[in-house]
This record gives structure tokens, sequence and C-alpha cells, in this order.
């Protein structure tokens, strides 16, 4: 059993930064990832974001490339993503989410899921 508690979303002036962190307890594996999701109002949940948590590897998606960086802080247990330059088109729920195994771009991968957290970016 793995829980997960986001923390960081508000609102922000387009160009500006935050910082969203999650936190996970419960049962842990030798190998899993996490990763960042968002949902924008009556769009598909996407991917952002994954980081495997043995090596720190990471994947984005294209448009946030250069913007956005996941990292992990081991003795927390807890993933970041640090959002800069942000963008109104950024607005969405942001969620967090892990899974067994390796990194996936795919919602249907991760078996837990954070509450998600708004971010909201004005113009």
């Amino acid at each position: 059993q793995v829980q997960l508690v986001e923390s960081g979303g508000g609102l922000v002036q387009a160009g500006g930064s935050l910082r969203l962190s999650c936190a996970a307890s419960g049962r842990t594996f030798s190998s899993y990832a996490m990763g960042w999701f968002r949902q924008a109002p009556g769009k598909e949940r996407e991917f952002v974001a994954a980081l495997n948590w043995s090596d720190g590897s990471s994947s984005y998606k294209d448009s946030v490339k250069g913007r956005f960086t996941i990292s992990r802080d081991n003795a927390k247990n807890t993933v970041y993503l640090q959002m800069n330059s942000l963008k109104p088109e950024d607005t969405a729920v942001y969620y967090c989410a892990a899974r067994e195994g390796r990194a996936s771009w795919s919602t249907r991968n991760y078996r837990y899921w954070g509450q998600g957290t708004q971010v909201t970016v004005s113009s």
C-alpha cells in the first residue's frame, strides 16, 4: 500500500514558478516509479513527467522540457516537480502517481494516485 500526499499548488502569474511536492508513505518496493500528470477542465489526464526512483532518471512531456524538473528526496520519500516559466496553458489539476516498475507515460500503468493539487497560471 502506498499513500500519496500532494502540496504546493496555487495561483501564479505567467512566467512565475511553483514547486509541487508529493510525499509517499506506506509500503515501498526496490523498483518503482513516480510521475506527475495533469488534467485541465474538459480534458483528459495527461503525462507531465516521471522518475525512476532507483536512479533518478526522468522523462518529460515535450511542452514542459526545459521548464519543469522532476526530482526526488530519498530521505523524505518525496518527489518534486519544479515548474518554471509557467504558462496559462499549464493551468490544471496536477496529480502525483506511483507504480511498481519503471516509469511510464500512461496513466493506466500507475496504481497509486494523490488527490490532486490545483495550479492556476494567470496571464
